[in-house]
């Protein structure tokens, strides 16, 4: 790590104009992502990068190249997510001799108040990990499990996650999980399934929906419901592991 704590100091040397505070120290919270969430955990530890202080307001991040290296992803991923960082007013482009991309001073979100008080209210990393236990075992058994008319409805409510409208979208994944959740057999699961998915819109809702992220998920969905058609129990099981890490990432980045 030591190594890469270096590369990160030597990017952040070159800032222009910054004070060098944080030399050294960003590439030392900064690990390679999976494969299989590489913009979400991106983003999640890039938050975390700003969240921490790492680099103060008016400093300038490690240059893409530097970034992209210690993350292990390609600089058009990168980009979007510094692109979601713009858009959310954190960071803030700048072209020229000095330029780069910049930290801005970290102001309160609108919601800001009402997700604190969410967060405070819900066991955040108790309900990710009840959720993805529930979710990876629903998808695991539809696939051994599911009934004569059970394709058709997951296909009906996948098509619908595709064809939502932003604003609906949250909505209509949700039915689609509780699709899976159903069709899994057990009623108890369901049952489960809908208490927890409930707390986990609360959280999902104080944070912005990113079409990177929305797209990502709906190929995720689309590779569940293809195991689970397929039979294969193993794979459905896998991929929900997956898409469910995403939206782990996501929230840890948010809330952290």
């Amino acid at each position: 790590m030591a190594g890469t704590a270096a590369a990160a100091g030597a990017g952040a040397g070159t800032s222009g104009g910054g004070s060098g505070a944080a030399t050294g120290r960003p590439g030392s919270v900064l690990r390679p992502v999976r494969a299989g969430n590489g913009f979400e955990e991106a983003l999640e530890q890039v938050l975390q990068l700003l969240r921490l202080g790492l680099v103060p307001p008016g400093e300038r991040l490690p240059p893409e190249r530097e970034l992209s290296q210690h993350l292990k992803i390609s600089r058009v991923t990168l980009r979007e997510v510094l692109k979601v960082l713009q858009d959310q007013n954190m960071v803030e482009s700048r072209r020229g001799r000095y330029g780069g991309t910049f930290v801005l001073p970290r102001t309160a979100a609108p919601d800001g108040g009402e997700l604190r008080r969410r967060v405070a209210a819900a066991d955040v990393e108790d309900t990710l990990r009840f959720r993805e236990v529930l979710e990876t075992g629903a998808a695991g058994l539809c696939a051994e499990v599911l009934p004569a008319d059970g394709g058709a409805r997951l296909r009906s409510a996948l098509d619908a996650t595709r064809g939502a409208r932003l604003e609906d979208y949250r909505r209509q994944d949700t039915l689609l999980h509780l699709t899976l959740a159903e069709l899994s057999g057990s009623r108890t699961l369901a049952a489960q399934y809908a208490a927890v998915r409930a707390t986990l819109n609360e959280l999902l809702d104080c944070i912005p929906l990113l079409v990177r992220n929305l797209e990502h998920s709906q190929r995720q969905h689309a590779a569940v419901v293809e195991a689970v058609l397929d039979r294969d129990a193993d794979a459905a099981r896998e991929m929900m592991r997956e898409h469910c890490g995403g939206t782990a990432a996501l929230l840890r980045g948010f809330l952290a």
